[in-house]
């Protein structure tokens, strides 16, 4: 079975990078952009998640994040994937989480070398003086001002995500594609592999002479190039490889 290659591929390989993208978290509740939950659907991912609408509109934004973004964030918790690839990385074997999620369940779980791509939504700040909030000081915030506003010199607060229409922090970026290329299994969980530059790590992997595993509900259009893929939920594929060898389940 594909289950038992990948534990048996986990097990081989002494230096591995795991690429999370939105099927690693849906296990938690958290829904893709384009969730079939009927209160996603009210808000549009192109304006909610755009930084120049935001900063057109930032009302719209933060009115998805009081009645959509807050609730998940606060009411999710890590799954099986995610404690998995935390345990993975306790015992030596995993060097790194490359991840385009935003919900910080990785780090939640006990991973500790995170690197999230596309920024977090735990964490924000004032476009204006800089100064830092984090999700409790914006809870309190939305209970006296619409939008927050900065209590330093009252300016924008803005998440510490990467929105469309920004640039990936190039620090991350750098680090990710060191890490893609210096690795010897390259695993990419619960990503479409479709949005630029992240979607090219895999192939960075690749061609450095790593194995590549896909995991993906879907197919994507690298499956191609991998040396295993397996189409299924990200935590009951991670659950089904690694339960046969009981040193990283």
């Amino acid at each position: 079975m594909s289950t038992q290659k990948l534990g048996q591929m986990i097990q081989a390989a002494t230096s591995i990078v795991a690429f999370t993208g939105a099927g690693v978290s849906a296990d938690s509740g958290i829904p893709t952009y384009r969730g079939s939950d009927g209160v996603w659907n009210r808000y549009d991912p192109d304006k909610y998640a755009n930084v120049n609408y935001f900063y057109k509109d930032p009302a719209y934004y933060w009115s998805f994040f009081k009645e959509v973004r807050y609730p998940v964030l606060t009411s999710a918790a890590p799954n099986a994937a995610h404690r998995l690839l935390a345990h993975m990385e306790a015992t030596g074997r995993l060097k790194a989480v490359i991840t385009q999620n935003i919900d910080g369940l990785h780090q939640e779980a006990g991973s500790t070398n995170v690197l999230e791509l596309h920024g977090n939504t735990r964490s924000f700040a004032c476009v204006h003086c800089q100064q830092s909030y984090g999700l409790a000081d914006i809870h309190d915030l939305l209970q006296t001002s619409f939008p927050p506003a900065c209590q330093s010199c009252g300016g924008l607060i803005k998440p510490a995500v990467v929105m469309f229409g920004e640039a990936l922090p190039s620090d991350v970026l750098q680090e990710a594609e060191a890490q893609s290329s210096s690795c010897d299994l390259f695993l990419a969980i619960g990503s479409s592999l479709v949005v630029q530059p992240a979607a090219s790590l895999p192939v960075v992997a690749k061609r450095s002479g790593a194995g590549l595993v896909i995991v993906n509900k879907d197919a994507t259009r690298l499956d191609s190039m991998a040396d295993l893929v397996i189409h299924g939920p990200a935590a009951q594929v991670l659950q089904e490889s690694l339960h046969p060898h009981s040193d990283l389940h």
